[in-house]
């Protein structure tokens, strides 16, 4: 991975979530070396938005599965996006979350 701001390598991780799959703030974090800094991962998240190529945020939610971050996308939105990608989520918990879990230390080990 390049050597960039924290932000940017929280950036190339989200970017490699497939669709119809979630992660959690904490398993980025744990594969970026920093275990511990879940909530820096979730404010990179917050600040994403303006983001090229486009990050998609909406594929991490928290340790539990839930949909934490809801609120930054405004209504329904990041249900939507993940619903249209088969994901369901029901009272913002995502069902099926241990199947649809991915974790980067895990995929993206070399």
């Amino acid at each position: 991975m390049k050597d960039d701001n924290f932000f940017e390598r929280v950036y190339e991780v989200a970017r490699l979530i497939p669709s119809g799959r979630v992660t959690s703030y904490g398993a980025i974090a744990t594969y970026l070396g920093t275990k511990g800094s879940s909530r820096m991962v979730g404010y990179a998240m917050q600040a994403c938005g303006r983001a090229l190529p486009p990050v998609p945020a909406h594929r991490v939610v928290n340790r539990q599965g839930l949909l934490t971050a809801k609120f930054h996308f405004g209504g329904n939105l990041m249900e939507q996006l993940l619903a249209s990608e088969g994901v369901v989520v029901i009272d913002d918990q995502v069902q099926d979350f241990k199947s649809l879990f991915w974790d980067p230390a895990i995929e993206l080990a070399l």
